[in-house]
């Protein structure tokens, strides 16, 4: 008897199918089957499901000798089914990797609960995905399993089968089918977990959503669309024959007249001419199913009104008045941008005219993120040590709280920006500066990089389309040109620097600003940034930073960080970190896996880690002077290589060891690789060639060349005579996790 029963109804999706049926397949719990219902489609689905059925032997065909519908072509998967727990997947939709795993971990948990409910992500055809906004349901704090009174919240999501699994003899004990029609859904949902007796939940990303398009039913303009007024018949019907169910009757009321509204609604649904009978009918219903005494959400209150009275005119009214006021709105506020633009414009030239401000400095990075990386790092150098010099930092008002306080905040394309970029006489970014700057004579233009290269950059990526995207070389060069300075950490950002964006600047082979930090951060201050992320004492807190892909449009990583703590056991936790690319988590916050994307410092959450886990991030070279383990992920190299192109194979000349994969990954942590003394050599050696002028006065040698005029510098310290930050972690014990089974790999680095 297998775990799990995936079922999976197929009918003209040929193109979605092998792409759903892989992602089952190559789940890393393999104890499944997967049932494929051909719902006698006209097009190539029935052969594609019989050559995975010869191919493995996990997936079981069923072809059906007529089309029946979505909802019994699932019923005729279930008959079939003999796992524990089932599981229905839309076959234009996909597991997302290691989700049966984490499924099934999280079911052990809780005891085998009757439900156990799970997240899904929508996707799109541009690669964008967006986690569902009903997510905070999904808590796992708190007891579990429980009962849907206890968590009645879980009727906020999206009333659908596929983001369930579900006790096959529970559903067997209670009878429960899927009607015929659309919406089959909706009495299938609310049925079960009415009446489950115990339920859990999943805080993750399992399914992704595809949002299609063109071909989708609820897309498709269609008489069936009244079809719901039946579903929500059998709902009621349903509650009526079991009276301890009535407290959920007011829930469903509202729930049905929130659906009607948007069917009603939504262009793309109701053929021409039928909304008002829908209107009528869903009066009807209004009047049939309402709960007196129920109250009804202020906001909501509207929408009742009109489905109550039936009124059809009214309604499209006022979605013509909507419709007419958001394009007017959006008429004008083009107008008023085009104004707005064209009064800047003349500004920022008057502006040009008026003498420079000698006692100014504007500071951002990242395109307007908050106070960070090497700008971060200059901007305190020059309060510091040119305290005549007034800062201000251009940032989008969202990370405006991450700017010191004395620091003027600018906001992008104001008015008070264009006067800052045309009068103050320092410019210090890590990014391409705003294209339409005009440099003046005498302003100073500091471009400060973003760390030590490892993929291609500037002209290099000329023969890599899919990371240059479109890029502007010309405007790149242009840029180059205005730049006066540029900073460098080693000599091979030096050299690549120099090639890669030829111009007539100096390069301050300094060291990197940014990393001054650690060499002057203290343990009470290591402490401290521990205790204010909320890492236990005793606790190995590793730091899960991914770069971002070329070759993909949205946030990937590999790793099931939740499986990863739990196969290393308690003492470990996970900072998992997005790159700045994504405005958007690597993950959720649960248990021991914390999400740190929107943390405004990378640099403490390096000094409060004990060890690095990355794959291609420039990170790498700012945590080797940490001298902490760093272990590299490099399960998608070749793809890398191939999309951004590399300046040397990490893999052969890495600062710690590599893993090829998350097995491999949990060994080098189980078995104390992380941080032996092969790692440690192999960290030595990096250092040594990446990290010679991070002494921690790299800011303090900029500013003292560029605005003090100073010739004589303070000299480097050798690596060996520099003081390390103390890891929380060092007094911790060497000794491998013997709870921890040993994959049999062999990793090269080691």
């Amino acid at each position: 008897m297998p775990r799990f029963s995936v079922i999976v109804p197929a009918y003209q999706v040929q193109a979605y199918l092998h792409e759903c049926l892989e992602s089952v397949l190559s789940q890393s719990c393999p104890d499944l089957e997967l049932i494929v219902v051909d719902d006698c489609s006209p097009d190539a689905c029935g052969a594609i499901i019989d050559e995975f059925a010869a191919r493995d032997a996990r997936v079981h065909p069923v072809h059906l000798p007529e089309n029946v519908g979505l909802g019994r072509a699932r019923n005729a998967g279930v008959a079939h089914a003999s796992g524990d727990y089932l599981l229905f997947l839309d076959s234009d939709d996909t597991l997302t990797p290691d989700a049966l795993r984490s499924i099934a971990d999280r079911l052990k948990e809780t005891g085998d609960p009757d439900v156990l409910v799970f997240d899904y992500a929508r996707t799109y055809w541009t690669g964008e995905a967006i986690r569902n906004q009903a997510s905070l349901q999904l808590t796992e704090q708190g007891p579990a399993p429980f009962r849907l009174e206890d968590r009645p919240g879980l009727l906020r999501l999206l009333m659908v089968a596929w983001n369930k699994a579900y006790r096959r003899e529970f559903v067997e004990e209670k009878g429960f089918a899927f009607p015929p029609g659309y919406y089959e859904d909706t009495p299938w949902t609310y049925p079960v977990l009415m009446t489950a007796e115990s339920i859990a939940t999943l805080d993750r990303v399992c399914v992704h959503y595809r949002q299609r398009r063109q071909g989708s039913i609820l897309r498709t303009t269609s008489e069936r669309h009244f079809d719901v007024f039946e579903q929500y018949d059998r709902m009621f019907a349903f509650l009526e024959e079991r009276p301890e169910l009535a407290r959920w009757r007011p829930v469903l009321f509202r729930r049905m007249v929130h659906h009607l509204a948007i069917v009603y609604s939504r262009r793309d649904r109701l053929p021409p001419g039928s909304r008002a009978d829908f209107m009528r009918r869903a009066r009807a219903h209004y009047r049939r199913y309402r709960t007196r005494g129920a109250p009804v959400p202020l906001r909501a209150r509207v929408q009742h009104a009109l489905i109550r009275f039936g009124l059809h005119r009214t309604y499209r009214t006022l979605q013509l008045v909507s419709a007419l006021h958001r394009g007017v709105a959006r008429t004008t506020g083009e107008l008023l941008r085009g104004l707005r633009s064209a009064a800047l414009r003349l500004h920022y030239r008057v502006q040009r005219c008026l003498p420079l401000r000698a006692d100014r400095a504007v500071f951002t990075a990242y395109d307007g993120r908050g106070h960070s990386c090497n700008p971060g790092a200059l901007e305190s150098a020059f309060r510091d040590l040119a305290p005549h010099i007034r800062t201000a930092w251009v940032a989008r008002p969202e990370h405006h709280h991450t700017i010191p306080p004395g620091t003027r905040r600018l906001v992008p394309g104001t008015t008070a920006y264009w006067t800052a970029l045309a009068r103050s006489a320092y410019l210090v970014s890590n990014t391409a500066f705003d294209h339409r700057l005009v440099k003046r004579r005498g302003q100073t233009l500091i471009q400060t990089g973003q760390g030590t290269p490892l993929g291609h950059i500037g002209l290099d990526l000329q023969e890599r389309p899919a990371a240059a995207r479109g890029r502007d070389f010309a405007r790149l060069l242009k840029g180059v040109d205005q730049w006066d300075y540029v900073l460098s950490a080693n000599r091979h950002t030096t050299l690549t620097h120099e090639r890669v964006h030829p111009g007539r600047y100096t390069t301050l082979e300094y060291g990197c600003p940014r990393n001054d930090v650690f060499r002057t951060a203290t343990e009470a201050d290591v402490a401290r940034l521990r205790a204010s992320l909320g890492i236990p004492e005793g606790t190995v807190a590793i730091l899960y930073a991914p770069t971002h892909r070329d070759y993909r449009r949205s946030q990937r990583h590999t790793l099931d960080l939740q499986r990863i703590v739990r196969r290393l056991g308690p003492r470990f936790l996970v900072l998992a970190r997005a790159h700045h690319a994504y405005d958007a988590p690597l993950t959720s916050t649960c248990g021991r896996v914390v999400d740190v994307s929107d943390h405004p410092s990378v640099e403490s959450l390096c000094l409060a880690s004990d060890a690095l886990v990355t794959d291609y991030s420039s990170l790498m070279f700012d945590y080797a002077n940490l001298d902490r383990p760093i272990v590299i992920h490099a399960d998608d190299w070749e793809a890398y290589e191939a999309a951004r192109g590399t300046y040397f194979d990490l893999r052969s000349f890495p600062p710690g060891a590599v893993a090829r994969g998350e097995d491999e990954l949990i060994d080098i942590f189980a078995t104390g690789h992380w941080r032996g003394s092969r790692s440690a050599q192999l960290r030595s050696a990096f250092r040594e060639r990446f990290c010679t002028y991070d002494d921690g006065r790299a800011a303090e040698r900029v500013v003292r060349r560029v605005v003090l005029g100073e010739s004589e510098l303070p000299p480097v310290v050798p690596l060996d005579e520099r003081r390390p930050v103390p890891s929380a972690a060092a007094s911790l014990v060497r000794e491998p996790l013997a709870t921890v089974p040993q994959p049999a790999v062999v990793v090269d680095s080691l």
